[in-house]
């Protein structure tokens, strides 16, 4: 079993159970123009994996296209250019540092919300505004898929949490520079290990991702089996997150997953990850659960878990807190 240590500076063996024992045929591929039998597969891919990809999904390639080149035009200015927008706080610019909680990885990014792009170039801040109210709406008809698939109504009962005007949304940009010596404890260059980005789920009901060329992402399968998440530029990710696993009384998993370096591309990456209003509450669906089924966890608002994961290292196992069995009197 491949484990990322809690101390990120500690290099791990990659090659320990990857793709080995399993019968892991492949990343689920949904059409999305094909949406009877989109809201089928997206439900068994949710089961199985908390992981898809989708195609034709109707967000703009040009869109995609050029909200990269402007991504790689920030990442490619000079430091000192880039520290204008450090710390994020919690918007903003950053590198290396993953949190507040001793997390490292080789990487730079941006956070955004869904109304703040915090930078002085106008046509970077236009086409992430778009872009993020493209995959907006893209996630959106993928949670109503979802809700189609479990055959419970209304098909809002998802999609409202995101489609909401307080909907606590976050976009993020990763840019993962080549690390030339990812084996090496210390180098001159300060690359320590082959982690871009350590291993951990998503707290929010949904993400989705679109990188370039350059590979990286891995996901960890039911049987603890790491398995490397090959690119498509043209194709869309999706996460099943932590909120999504509760709503569901965990028969959506939210997926652990992590991103390991090249040693000699470049990666970027974009992420939505979408998150109810703050204080809406997190308990499973009533309408979803059989007669005499238990909930698996308290109820909660986003809010609540929100700040919990600011307080825990990245691969800590988050909803165990939330957890009845493991936590009965929280």
């Amino acid at each position: 079993m491949v484990i990322l240590s809690q101390d990120q500076n500690q290099p791990i063996n990659l090659a320990n159970k990857l793709n080995k024992n399993t019968n892991f045929t492949g990343i689920p591929v949904i059409d999305l123009s094909c949406p009877d039998d989109a809201k089928n597969l997206i439900v068994k891919a949710c089961q199985e994996y908390g992981f898809f990809k989708v195609i034709n999904h109707g967000v703009p390639l040009w869109l995609v296209s050029e909200l990269e080149k402007e991504t790689m035009a920030f990442f490619n200015m000079s430091q000192t250019e880039k520290d204008k927008y450090y710390p994020p706080n919690p918007l903003g610019y950053c590198s290396k540092r993953i949190g507040l909680n001793g997390d490292t990885g080789w990487l730079e990014y941006l956070l955004f919300t869904s109304n703040n792009f915090p930078t002085n170039n106008k046509t970077f801040s236009s086409l992430a505004k778009e872009y993020v109210e493209a995959v907006r709406k893209l996630g959106c008809e993928i949670l109503e898929l979802m809700a189609d698939g479990l055959k419970i109504e209304p098909k809002s009962v998802f999609s409202r949490m995101l489609s909401d005007e307080k909907a606590d949304t976050i976009f993020r940009l990763n840019h993962y520079p080549p690390c030339p010596n990812p084996n090496q404890r210390a180098t001159t260059n300060g690359c320590r290990n082959p982690i871009g980005f350590g291993e951990h789920t998503d707290p929010q009901l949904i993400s989705i991702a679109r990188s370039n060329t350059t590979s990286g992402l891995q996901i960890c399968l039911p049987d603890e089996t790491w398995v490397p998440v090959p690119p498509d530029h043209t194709s869309f990710f999706v996460n099943v997150d932590d909120l999504l696993q509760v709503v569901t009384n965990g028969r959506f998993k939210s997926v652990r997953h992590r991103v390991v370096t090249d040693r000699l591309k470049s990666r970027i990456s974009m992420i939505y990850f979408g998150g109810p209003p703050l204080m809406e509450k997190i308990s499973p669906l009533r309408s979803l659960m059989e007669p005499g089924e238990e909930s698996l966890y308290h109820e909660f608002t986003w809010f609540e878990y929100k700040s919990y994961t600011y307080r825990t290292r990245l691969a800590v196992d988050r909803l165990s807190f939330f957890h009845k069995r493991s936590h009965p009197l929280v």
